[in-house]
């Protein structure tokens, strides 16, 4: 089970770190992700990291405002997102699978949790 948190209504050029839990070890062991997807609106590859971390994959619309990072020890992954656009108001997804890849088949899914930029 998937458990992202961190959410929340900020202004523009503020940040924001979201966080995704897992409740089995085993995530340690698996790539995970973060995606978005406003009402109405197909799902949006925000970024991935491999198991170790060792490899990350961003959006071009996010690419040098967030940051993906992960602890295995805590079975946790992040989303630091700084600058902030109303752009990126949506619920955001964290996921599981085998490949930190936008278009590879991603196994597991938590919840949404909302971010809402005001202008």
């Amino acid at each position: 089970q998937l458990q992202a948190s961190g959410g929340g209504l900020v202004q523009a050029g503020d940040s924001l770190r979201l966080s995704c839990a897992a409740s089995e070890p085993t995530f340690s062991s698996f790539a995970a992700g973060w995606f978005r997807r406003a009402a109405g609106k197909e799902r949006e590859f925000v970024a991935a990291i491999s198991w170790s971390g060792g490899t990350t994959n961003y959006a071009d619309s996010v690419k040098g405002r967030f940051t993906i990072s992960r602890d295995n020890a805590k079975n946790t992954v992040y989303l630091q997102m700084n600058r902030l656009e109303p752009e990126d108001t949506d619920v955001y997804y964290c996921a599981a699978g085998r490949r930190p890849e936008s278009d590879y088949p991603w196994d597991y899914w938590g919840q949404g949790t909302q971010v809402t930029v005001s202008s």
